[in-house]
């Protein structure tokens, strides 16, 4: 039997990202469903809170019970006493290191998910392959030398334009395979429901931690790469359509005194502008003021079922992406859409640019503009059904997790 380990990013760190979890859980089971022995593997970073940590390892470890990976998982905290690769520079949890040492030996292939894996324990796997999951963002930093990524055997990416002539940003003297992201089509069953009303999205509206993401080239910033600089072009959308349009963010509770600066304006900022003066609570008011429905994240997606349900008692999903992803051109499209897609649930998602894959019609609606928008979703809900079947379809042909790592494991392996 083939084994794999999987090496994911920050998700026993963020117990109420159920929809993270769920990016890495397609390759497990996806993998699974073609045969593999598949282990888990991450990094846990201590907070200095004793009783957060411990919340946060039992979620993690419940989720791992539920997904049939208790046994399987390793995880791991770094000793910053001891250099990496010295005996006692790691220690794992709830497991020897010699155990892990022998199932590391063992192992067909690491599928590495997360770009600062130390080299000493990318060294202990026969082979091993990346998995770029932000097209152009992470060829953009490793070039501008704001990310060390160790040598691996095999580069993945889900960025259809990585690595391929004319493309907007570095290949960065590397071989990259293109990939559909996966989707577990077991685990994602068509929902139809003709009576759900919303059309929604899970999203993020500040990157970087909740501190906003800033793209810049070592020098000087070049620009915000926030989604709310694109949510915020499509401001009026709920007034030019009768569609509903719900969006479940991680916003905060702002602070009085950005809302008094910020309600003496009024206006939106420009899009390019950095508005850090602006605060989450002017930016919700601002938005149910359009005719935006405002959630907080936390609400419809703090677990993976969560998570899955909202996705699935919605209409379908309306979304916009980081503006990296325009600037770049990098015909992306988030995990999360292809949960919706999988579900039967249409989408009309920003374009990222031309596509040889990606459909712009039944199921899928790529607009770049308010008017294109505007009649996705009045062809949607003129034909609501035989959309749903579309949708579905897309996911079935396009992104069907065991046809996505069956390739990647012929690639790798």
């Amino acid at each position: 039997m083939t084994t794999v380990v999987i090496s994911p990013s920050n998700v026993a760190n963020f117990p109420e990202g159920g929809g993270h979890f769920w990016v890495y859980m397609q390759y497990v089971l996806g993998l699974r469903d073609i045969g593999v022995e598949v282990y888990w593997l991450e990094e846990f970073h201590a907070s200095g809170d004793a009783a957060q940590d411990a919340r946060a390892l039992s979620v993690f470890h419940e989720r791992m019970r539920r997904y049939g990976l208790s046994r399987r998982t390793l995880l791991y905290q770094r000793n910053p006493a001891v250099a990496d690769g010295a005996p006692g520079s790691r220690a794992y949890i709830g497991m020897s290191e010699a155990a892990a040492e022998a199932l590391f030996a063992r192992t067909d292939l690491l599928l590495n998910f997360y770009y600062a894996l130390a080299p000493d324990l990318l060294a202990r796997f026969r082979r091993t392959a990346l998995v770029d999951i932000d097209p152009g963002l992470l060829q953009f930093w490793i070039a501008q030398r704001q990310l060390h990524v160790s040598p691996h055997d095999v580069y993945f990416s889900t960025g259809e334009t990585v690595g391929v002539p004319g493309a907007l940003f570095p290949d960065c003297g590397l071989q990259w395979e293109g990939i559909e992201p996966p989707v577990s089509l077991s685990a994602w069953p068509y929902s139809f429901d003709a009576d759900s009303p919303r059309f929604t999205t899970i999203s993020g509206w500040w990157g970087g931690g909740g501190k906003g993401e800033f793209i810049t080239d070592g020098e000087g910033l070049l620009y915000e790469n926030n989604k709310r600089v694109t949510f915020l072009q499509f401001l009026d959308l709920p007034r030019r359509t009768s569609q509903p349009i719900e969006l479940a963010l991680n916003l905060g509770d702002g602070d009085a005194e950005a809302d008094e600066r910020a309600a003496a304006t009024q206006a939106a900022p420009p899009a390019e502008q950095v508005t850090d003066y602006v605060s989450d609570a002017v930016d919700r008011r601002r938005l149910e003021a359009h005719g935006w429905g405002i959630r907080q994240a936390a609400e419809v997606s703090s677990t993976p079922e969560d998570y899955q349900n909202y996705i699935q008692s919605s209409r379908g999903e309306f979304s916009c992406v980081k503006p990296s992803c325009i600037r770049f051109q990098n015909a992306w499209v988030s995990d999360r859409t292809l949960c919706y897609l999988a579900s039967g649930k249409p989408v009309v998602v920003q374009d990222t640019g031309p596509s040889r894959r990606l459909p712009n019609g039944a199921g899928m609606f790529r607009f770049a503009t308010m008017d294109e928008a505007v009649k996705a979703f009045a062809v949607i809900n003129a034909d609501y059904e035989g959309h749903c079947r579309a949708a579905r379809q897309i996911a079935e042909e396009l992104f069907d997790s065991r046809r996505i790592v069956r390739r990647m494991l012929t690639l790798a392996c």
